[in-house]
């Protein structure tokens, strides 16, 4: 399985961090060990002291695609989820200041929560799914999917130009404005409308 992650698709959660919009999608992966899932608890990693959740979208691939045109994306998924980028920033600042690849402060170990998927049939307009993460109760993050810069349907046709898709591969769609630090002892629920997603604890 492999995941595919999308950064800087929302205009404000750019300006939060200082970025300017992309002219086209920004790809980066996740190796199948940076999956987390049922609920588990989350564990701080000894090597950041910032680290930063990022709640998004997310479609799961049903079928095998190459180059695949954007109008006919929406053949290969039927279901969608929610799912936690965790990113280490503190480490990730440094690494680009640096000019470095930042992969270790995205693609480490649990850093994919990735909930339980519903069929995407049930919402209609997939550009227009609203979701949101709320911490200890209290919403931290909102997005709907119309905000994206780039549609789920150009992201795929995009990947798929590089990446041959597989069935069971994961599509992060990019995390709303909103991100900030996580600390132990934060109860971290996700909702897609009013589907609890995923109710998890950081420790």
């Amino acid at each position: 399985m492999k995941i595919f992650a999308i950064g800087q698709n929302y205009s404000e959660h750019n300006k939060e961090l200082n970025n300017t919009n992309p002219s086209v999608p920004v790809v980066f992966m996740k190796p199948d060990t940076a999956v987390l899932k049922n609920n588990k608890p989350f564990y701080i990693p000894e090597f950041s002291q910032e680290l930063h959740y990022e709640t998004e979208l997310i479609i799961k691939f049903n079928r095998l695609g190459k180059n695949i045109d954007s109008k006919f994306s929406n053949r290969y998924y039927s279901e969608i989820g929610l799912g936690v980028d965790f990113t280490a920033r503190d480490l990730q600042r440094k690494l680009k200041t640096e000019g470095k690849p930042w992969e270790v402060s995205k693609a480490f170990d649990n850093s994919a929560v990735i909930s339980n998927f519903l069929p995407i049939n049930e919402f209609g307009d997939v550009q227009k799914i609203q979701f949101r993460l709320d911490i200890n109760g209290k919403t931290v993050q909102k997005g709907n999917s119309s905000d994206m810069i780039f549609k789920i349907s150009e992201l795929i046709a995009y990947v798929s130009r590089f990446f041959t898709i597989k069935i069971g591969d994961i599509l992060f769609t990019g995390t709303p404005v909103g991100v900030g630090k996580i600390v132990i002892g934060d109860r971290l629920e996700g909702y897609i409308f009013d589907n609890k997603m995923f109710d998890f604890k950081i420790k």
